[in-house]
């Protein structure tokens, strides 16, 4: 089904989401897992972690340069990003914030790590 068929079936059956999503979300919430994105001009990426993981090793999921010579984190979250369009009008708005090695991930945030090896 096309998007607007799949919506409108499942508002018919008085569902808000499909059994495919609320099955990936449960077993996230169950097996303690958590995503963030990354986003570049050619490619978004989730990335799964472990909920409660800082910032500096989420950075080392995707490489462990990344980890090792950490800076910082930039992060706005997913429904701001959305909202807005692009990150360019999130950080016009001051939606982008800008968080440290302490900072503990939540899921569905979109980050930029800045680092230095």
């Amino acid at each position: 089904m096309d998007p607007e068929e799949k919506a409108m079936f499942l508002e018919d059956l008085g569902i808000g989401v499909s059994g495919l999503d609320r099955l990936v979300t449960m077993g996230y919430s169950l097996l303690g897992l958590i995503s963030y994105r990354t986003a570049g001009p050619e490619e978004v990426r989730a990335w799964t972690i472990e909920d409660g993981t800082k910032a500096p090793q989420a950075a080392g999921k995707i490489h462990s340069d990344f980890e090792r010579g950490f800076i910082r984190a930039e992060i706005v979250p997913y429904e701001d990003l959305v909202r807005e369009g692009s990150m360019n009008a999130c950080k016009e708005k001051g939606l982008i914030r800008s968080e440290g090695k302490d900072y503990v991930m939540k899921d569905g945030d979109v980050t930029l790590f800045r680092f230095n090896v």
